[in-house]
């Protein structure tokens, strides 16, 4: 296969005029504008932007015949807003919406022939949005990441039924201090140092992030701690048994702490058209750039929106 066509995009966010959305469109070999195309919408992880690994499985999945679209949040990378790096899940999972509204202006794109997929906190965005979105005609999620289930219960899900209030009261008193014009205060959404890592997976999310392994001057690795209001209370699955009907293909690491929340969604999605692939050996931080992991993840993703999308 010849390497997809790449070109840098932005675009006016939907929801918030004021935001200007920066992406990495791929197209497949031999693309023909004249032609229609379907497309899939592809969401980095938390900390992360497009030129990482959502862009590597945006570019993997292109080599198939799909149009994907890798981009940057709300607040994040090279997409606009302020504060920089808010991670507001509720803002993050419309962001996914806003993509799809773009592609559907685009006459290149089959607006009844697209899709969504995303890893981490991006997976978690991707399954929220398609509970509120019917457009979204196929999911597909990588290393799933429930981010309020995350914060609440723990990356392993170590801690049961944690009361979180005071993590919301930090996130408030981070606002307040915002609001009177101090420095946005910050949290880590990754270990910011080697030795804060508690464990080897995590301690490879260090290195994802902060070393030439895969670091970006545009993924500093922390949230603005303001954040912490919006993410404790929510639920990136809410509802999920009666509104994520599409069909949904789950990916996670056998060796993965957070697999629960893979597992969580599966059991959750209304879907009577739901697979879970489990790639063993693996762990969470595999999946976003081990060759053979990836590889064996865009083997499941390629086939699976092919028979749902077309291509």
């Amino acid at each position: 296969m010849e390497d997809p066509i790449m070109t840098k995009v932005t675009f006016s966010n939907s929801n918030n005029a004021t935001i200007t959305m920066s992406a990495i469109m791929e197209m497949p070999e031999g693309f023909d504008e004249t032609k229609r195309y379907p497309a899939i919408v592809v969401s980095h992880p938390g900390g992360g932007v497009k030129e990482q690994t959502a862009g590597t499985y945006a570019r993997k999945l292109a080599e198939h015949g799909f149009v994907t679209i890798a981009f940057d949040r709300s607040y994040q990378g090279e997409s606009g807003g302020a504060p920089r790096q808010l991670e507001n899940p509720h803002i993050s999972t419309e962001d996914v919406s806003a993509v799809v509204d773009h592609l559907t202006t685009l006459p290149f794109i089959d607006a009844d022939s697209i899709g969504a997929m995303g890893i981490c906190a991006g997976a978690g965005y991707t399954a929220n949005a398609a509970i509120n979105d019917p457009r979204i005609k196929a999911v597909g999620t990588v290393s799933a990441v429930n981010i309020g289930q995350m914060f609440r219960n723990g990356w392993s899900n170590e801690i049961a039924d944690k009361d979180a209030r005071d993590v919301i009261q930090i996130g408030a008193d981070a606002r307040t201090a915002d609001a009177q014009g101090g420095e946005p205060a910050r949290f880590p959404l990754a270990p910011m140092n080697e030795a804060d890592a508690p464990n080897e997976e995590l301690r490879q999310a260090w290195e994802y992030y902060h070393t030439p392994r895969a670091e970006q001057p545009t993924a500093p690795g922390y949230m603005t701690a303001r954040s912490l209001e919006q993410i404790i209370p929510y639920d990136a699955y809410h509802k999920a048994e009666a509104y994520l009907t599409q069909p949904l293909l789950v990916i996670a690491g056998s060796d993965a702490g957070s697999k629960w929340m893979s597992d969580d969604l599966f059991k959750r999605a209304a879907s009577t058209d739901k697979r879970f692939h489990v790639v063993e050996g693996s762990n969470h931080m595999q999946l976003y750039d081990g060759e053979g992991q990836v590889a064996e993840a865009v083997g499941e993703l390629a086939p699976f929106f092919k028979d749902k999308l077309g291509a």
